[in-house]
C-alpha cells in the first residue's frame, strides 16, 4: 500500500512521513526532495529559474514515477501537489491519502518561524500578511485536500503523538 501525506506547507508531512514509514517498516519518499535530486536544483531554484509551470509538470512526472514502483511506501507531498495536473485523482487510485489538517493559527505560528526557508512566503513582512496568504491558499486548496481518504485534525501534538494517531487511523482502514 502507498500512503500519501497531504496538507499545507508547515504541516509536518516530511517529518511525520519519515517516522510513519519507520513504524510501518516501508520506504519513505519526500516528493520535493526526490525532485531536487532528479533536477539537481532546490525547489526554490526551480521556481526562480524555470517557473512554477515547469515545476508542476516535473512534480506530476516524478509523482507518476513513484506510483509506478510496485512496493509499499509513504510519500510526503508538496502542499500544492494534490491541486494540479489531476494529481489528486492519481492519489485516490493508487493508495491511501491522509490530509494533515491544522487550524490556520497553528500554520501561521509554524510558518512565521521558518518563513525565510520558504520561497513562497519569505517576502511577507508581517504575521497578518502571512495569515492572509495562508487563508487564501487554504480556501483554494480545500476542495482537493478534502478529497483525501482520511482526514486527521491536529493542533499542537508532538510528532510521536501524530504518528500514533496515524497508525490507529490506518489500522481502522
Amino acid at each position: 500500500m502507498k500512503y500519501f501525506l497531504i496538507g499545507y506547507m508547515g504541516s509536518g508531512k516530511s517529518s511525520l512521513g519519515r517516522l510513519l514509514a519507520e513504524e510501518l517498516n516501508i520506504p519513505f519518499y519526500d516528493l520535493d526532495t526526490y525532485i531536487e535530486r532528479q533536477e539537481n536544483l532546490t525547489i526554490a531554484q526551480i521556481f526562480k529559474t524555470k517557473g512554477e509551470i515547469y515545476f508542476r509538470k516535473i512534480e506530476h512526472e516524478k509523482l507518476k514515477e513513484l506510483l509506478a514502483e510496485r512496493k509499499a511506501m509513504v510519500i510526503a507531498l508538496g502542499g500544492g501537489t494534490p491541486c494540479y495536473a489531476g494529481n489528486m485523482e492519481l492519489l485516490l487510485e493508487n493508495g491511501k491519502s491522509i490530509y494533515l489538517q491544522y487550524p490556520l493559527e497553528v500554520l501561521v505560528d509554524r510558518l512565521w518561524i521558518a518563513k525565510e526557508q520558504r520561497p513562497l512566503i519569505a517576502q511577507l513582512e508581517t504575521k497578518e500578511l502571512l495569515e492572509d496568504f495562508i487563508r487564501k491558499h487554504l480556501f483554494e486548496r480545500a476542495p482537493y485536500y478534502m478529497q483525501a481518504n482520511h482526514r486527521i485534525k491536529l493542533e499542537y501534538e508532538s510528532l510521536e503523538e501524530v504518528v500514533q494517531k496515524l497508525q490507529v487511523l490506518l489500522q481502522q482502514g
